[in-house]
């Protein structure tokens, strides 16, 4: 996005106090360049002390997690101390139908290279939801032979 963009959208945000619409600000109307706008301005809000920007760039974040953005946001959600948002990401990631599709984006590689600790939050991640994943596929499959729910309840 260009310094132009950044520059007209922490304006718009000082005097609207809210995101600008991106399609408006730019004429690109894709979740794409909204997400971009939104880790632009959450960097510049953390870098100077903007908390309501910072607040209203994390929320825009979380809503729109999609696989080709959530490792760099992840990314950014780490190095900005974004918890909500991170938290966000790794759930996203660990949901095995997106696992694969993440891992195979430049996000991704920039994520290994500039926060290589997330990697191991993200495996632990991934491990216990695949373990919660396994409990509840053995507690309906138990429920299915006794005639019982998981509650133990017939």
């Amino acid at each position: 996005m260009p310094y132009f963009s950044n520059l007209q959208a922490l304006l718009h945000v000082i005097y609207w106090d809210s995101l600008p619409d991106m399609q408006e600000l730019t004429g690109i109307n894709s979740k794409w360049a909204t997400t971009l706008m939104a880790q632009h301005l959450l960097a510049a809000a953390d870098r100077y002390g903007l908390d309501r920007l910072r607040l209203m760039c994390e929320a825009s974040l979380c809503e729109d997690v999609a696989i080709n953005t959530v490792a760099t946001t992840l990314a950014l959600a780490e190095q900005h101390h974004c918890f909500q948002l991170k938290a966000v990401c790794l759930k996203f990631i660990a949901r095995p139908e997106n696992l694969r599709a993440v891992m195979q984006t430049d996000g991704f590689e920039y994520l290994k290279e500039s926060c290589p600790s997330v990697l191991t939050e993200l495996l632990e991640y991934v491990a216990r939801f695949t373990e919660h994943s396994d409990f509840l596929c053995k507690h309906r499959n138990e429920a299915i032979l006794d005639g019982s729910d998981v509650n133990g309840r017939r």
